[in-house]
C-alpha cells in the first residue's frame, strides 16, 4: 500500500520520538570521523569587500588554512570556540572570582597611601585594570557560550570565526570553502560570490517596525531561522516594479542528515501595507527553494517574510534572499541543441532584455551548459542547456493520437512540450522484430516542470511498455526522479508509437522535454567518494568509485589516477563488470604537506569495440532525513598529508651464538588420587545391575 507524503513525514516523526537524534546522526555518519562544517554564514558576499563569517562544525582543531575553490578569495583564521565542559567552566568560574575580587574598592577604615605612593603606582594600576576587565570579558563570553549548556547538535558544537577578503574581479558564482585542521580536510560548504550589496539579519526581528526599511534595491537579504522564528524584512517599492525574491535556502545546505524534512524548507510571503498577503510560495515548481513574482500595484512599504514551513530551526537553517528588478529566466525552448550548430532558444522569464538567444555549440562537448542572460550588469539565474551528437526534430503539434501521431525516422531527438493540461504527444517510428530500442526523457533533470510519463504501443495500440520515474543516481540533487525511461526489444516488424504526457495532467508554455529514442548507447559515468580525503604520509585509505551505467553497459571500468601528484599511487583500480560500485585502495606519498592537493582520476572501458574515457567527479555521501541517501557533487577532489608516516617498531633479530639451548622440562608425576565415592543421599537413586538370566 502507497502511503502519502504526510504518512510518511508523521512515520518518521515518530521515529524521531523513540530515537535518539545524536545516535541516529552519527549512524549517519559513520564513515567520517574528519573535520565536517555544517553551514557558513553568512553564506556569501560582494565583489571587493572585507568581512567575517562564521562556520559550526566539529573536530576542527589546530586550523592552519582555508581552502576555497576559483580564484579572487582571500580568508584567514580570525578565532575558534570549543564548547566547554565542566571543569573548564568552574575553572573559569574560580579565576573570574578572583580578578573581581582584585578589582574591588577597599573596605573602609584602612590605612590609605600618601598622594605621592598613589600618584607613582597610578599608571601601573590603569594597566592592570586595563588587564583586568580585558581577560574578564573574555572569560564572561566564554561562559555565555550557549553551546555549553545545549548539547543537542554536536556536529554543530564548534564555531570558527574567518575573515573573507573578495577581490573586484572575482568571479560572481558559487563556490566551496574547505578547512584544513589537524586531522585534515573538511567537507565542503557553498559559498557565493555576488556583485548585489548584502544586508544580514539584525535582533530583534519578530516586530516588524523595528526591522530596517530596505530602500535601494536590488539586494541580498542574509539570515537564519532558529526554532519558531518568523524574520521580517521592510520594503519601499515604486508601482511598477516588477520584483523577483528568489530565496537558496536548501541550494547552500542540500541535506540535513537529523532533520524532517531533510532540509530547511522555507516559505516567502509578501504583505502589503495593511498587512494583506498578497503573495506567497512555498517552493519553486519542484525546487524546494520558493520563489516570488510580483508587480508592485502602489507606492509604499511593503513586508517580506521567511520562515520554516513547521517552524523549525537552527544554526544550518541558513538563507540568502535575492529581492530587485532581477532577470529571471522561467523556461526556455527548445531544452538542448545538436553539438556543431548554432541553435536560437526561445526565453521567458522576468525583466529579461530579450526573449530570443542563439546559442553556438560549435565548441560544446556533448552534456549539459549553463545559459544565462545579464541586463545593465545584472547576471540573470542560470538554466541548463542539453548538448548531443544525435539528429534532433521538433514536435509539431496536433499529435494527440495513433491516428495524427507524428512520423519520425531513428535515432533521433525530439524537442517537444506538453503545451496544456491533459496534452498528450505521439510519435510513430518504423520498427524491426529483434531492435533494441531505448526512449529517455530529459526535462526534470533540465529544470522543466513536466513529470513525464512513457508508454510504447504497437500499430494495434497494444501497450507493450509503461513507465512514469526512472531513477538518475547521477543526479544527486533531485528527489523525485520524474524523467522516464524505456528499454525494450521490438517483437515484430511494423509500426510503434510513443506516448508521453504528463503524470498529474497539467501542462503550460514551460513543460518542455527532450525524448530520445534510439537503439541503445552504452555509456557510464563515474563518482568518486569522498571529495576530501585525509591520510598520514605512507598510509592507504580506501576510498569508493561509484559506477553509473547507461544502457546496459556492464563491463569492466578501469579507474586510474590522472597527472597525479608524486608519490600517490591507486590499488585494486577496476570496478568489476556488472557491479555499481568499488573500493579502491589510495596510497599516500611520505609527508606531510602543507597544502591541500588536488587529484583527479578518470575511468577506461571498451564498448563496441572502443575505448571510452569518462572522468570521476568528485562526490559526497549525503544522508536526508535519516534514512536517504544521495551523491552530491563536489567541485575538486582534494587530499591532505596530515603528517608523517608512522615508523615501525625495529624487529630484533636473535644472534644464533647468543642463543642457549633450554633445557627440556621434565613432565612432573601424577599424583592425583581418585575422588572418594560419593555416598547418596535420600534424594539419589541407586542403580543396580540387572541379574543376567542363562536361556532355558
Amino acid at each position: 500500500m502507497r502511503r502519502s507524503k504526510w504518512q510518511m513525514i508523521l512515520l518518521a516523526a515518530a521515529i524521531l520520538a523513540v530515537v535518539p537524534v545524536t545516535m541516529l546522526f552519527a549512524a549517519g555518519t559513520r564513515a567520517r570521523r574528519g573535520p565536517t562544517i555544517g553551514y557558513v554564514y553568512p553564506a556569501g558576499g560582494r565583489q571587493g569587500t572585507t568581512f567575517e563569517v562564521a562556520l559550526a562544525g566539529r573536530f576542527l582543531d589546530g586550523v592552519t588554512d582555508v581552502v576555497v575553490s576559483g580564484e579572487g578569495i582571500q580568508a584567514s583564521l580570525v578565532e575558534h570556540v570549543k564548547p566547554l565542559n565542566g571543569k573548564q567552566i568552574n575553572l573559569l568560574r574560580d579565576r573570574l572570582k578572583k580578578l573581581q575580587a582584585k578589582i574591588k574598592p577597599p573596605k573602609k577604615g584602612k590605612d590609605k597611601t600618601d598622594d605621592k605612593e598613589q600618584t607613582a603606582s597610578e599608571p601601573d594600576v590603569e594597566i592592570d585594570l586595563e588587564t583586568i576587565e580585558k581577560e574578564m570579558a573574555e572569560i564572561k563570553a566564554k561562559l555565555a557560550n550557549p553551546k555549553n549548556r545545549n548539547r543537542k547538535n554536536p556536529h554543530l558544537s564548534e564555531d570558527i570565526i574567518l575573515r573573507i577578503k573578495l577581490t573586484p574581479d572575482a568571479e560572481p558564482g558559487k563556490r566551496q570553502i574547505r578547512l584544513k585542521a589537524a586531522q585534515g580536510l573538511s567537507n565542503p560548504v557553498t559559498f557565493h560570490v555576488g556583485q548585489l550589496p548584502e544586508y544580514a539579519e539584525k535582533e530583534p526581528k519578530k516586530k516588524t517596525q523595528d526591522t530596517d526599511v530596505l530602500s535601494e534595491l536590488p539586494i541580498v537579504i542574509n539570515g537564519q531561522i532558529m526554532p519558531g522564528d518568523v524574520d521580517r524584512f521592510r520594503l519601499k517599492l515604486s508601482e511598477g516594479t516588477r520584483l523577483v525574491m528568489a530565496t537558496s535556502a536548501r541550494e547552500l545546505t542540500p541535506y540535513l542528515a537529523d532533520a524532517v524534512p531533510g532540509w530547511f524548507q522555507a516559505t516567502l510571503a509578501l504583505y502589503d501595507a495593511n498587512g494583506n498577503e498578497v503573495a506567497y510560495a512555498d517552493d519553486y515548481r519542484f525546487n524546494p527553494d520558493p520563489i516570488l513574482f510580483y508587480e508592485i500595484p502602489s507606492d509604499g512599504e511593503y513586508v517580506l517574510e521567511i520562515k520554516d514551513a513547521i517552524y523549525r530551526g537552527r544554526e544550518d537553517f541558513v538563507y540568502r534572499i535575492t529581492v530587485g528588478e532581477m532577470p529571471f529566466v522561467t523556461s526556455i525552448f527548445p531544452l538542448g541543441g545538436k553539438a556543431g550548430t548554432d541553435t536560437t532558444v526561445k526565453m521567458k522569464g522576468w525583466n529579461l532584455p530579450t526573449k530570443e538567444l542563439t546559442l553556438d555549440a560549435n565548441d560544446k562537448e556533448p552534456g549539459i551548459v549553463p545559459v544565462s542572460l545579464s541586463k545593465d550588469e545584472l547576471v540573470s539565474n542560470h538554466v541548463p542547456f542539453a548538448v548531443d551528437t544525435l539528429p534532433e526534430c521538433t514536435e509539431k503539434e496536433g499529435n494527440n493520437n495513433h491516428a495524427d501521431a507524428q512520423k519520425i525516422k531513428l535515432p533521433v531527438i525530439v524537442n517537444g512540450r506538453i503545451d496544456k493540461p491533459g496534452d498528450c504527444d505521439v510519435f510513430g517510428f518504423k520498427g524491426k522484430e529483434g531492435d533494441r530500442i531505448v526512449t529517455e526523457v530529459y526535462a526534470r533533470r533540465l529544470n522543466s516542470p513536466l513529470d513525464s510519463v512513457l508508454k510504447l504501443t504497437n500499430a494495434n495500440g497494444k501497450k507493450l511498455i509503461f513507465n512514469d520515474d526512472h531513477e538518475d543516481k547521477g543526479a544527486g540533487l533531485t528527489t523525485h526522479h520524474a524523467d522516464s525511461l524505456l528499454s525494450t526489444t521490438l517483437p515484430t516488424d511494423g509500426f510503434y508509437y510513443i506516448h508521453i504526457a504528463d503524470a498529474q495532467t497539467k501542462g503550460g508554455d514551460a513543460y518542455a522535454y527532450r525524448l530520445r529514442i534510439s537503439p541503445p548507447r552504452p555509456d557510464f559515468e563515474l563518482r568518486v567518494v569522498p571529495s576530501s580525503i585525509n591520510a598520514r604520509g605512507g598510509a592507504s585509505i580506501p576510498i569508493t568509485v561509484y559506477a553509473l551505467r547507461k544502457d546496459g553497459f556492464t563491463g569492466d571500468i578501469t579507474v586510474a589516477l590522472k597527472d597525479a601528484p608524486k608519490g600517490f599511487t591507486l590499488r585494486g583500480n577496476r570496478v568489476p563488470a556488472g557491479k555499481d560500485q568499488a573500493r579502491l585502495t589510495l596510497r599516500f606519498p611520505p609527508g606531510p604537506v602543507k597544502k591541500a592537493l588536488n587529484l583527479s582520476l578518470e575511468g577506461r572501458a571498451e564498448i563496441q569495440g572502443k575505448e571510452v574515457v569518462r572522468p570521476a567527479v568528485p562526490a559526497d555521501d549525503m544522508q536526508q532525513a535519516f534514512i536517504y541517501h544521495h551523491l552530491v557533487c563536489a567541485e575538486d577532489l582534494k587530499v591532505a598529508v596530515i603528517g608523517r608516516a608512522k615508523p615501525r617498531a625495529p624487529v630484533k633479530k636473535r644472534n644464533p651464538k647468543n642463543v642457549k639451548p633450554q633445557p627440556a622440562k621434565k613432565r612432573k608425576p601424577n599424583t592425583n588420587k581418585p575422588a572418594p565415592a560419593k555416598k547418596s543421599s535420600p534424594n539419589t537413586a541407586k542403580l543396580t545391575p540387572k541379574k543376567q538370566t542363562e536361556p532355558k
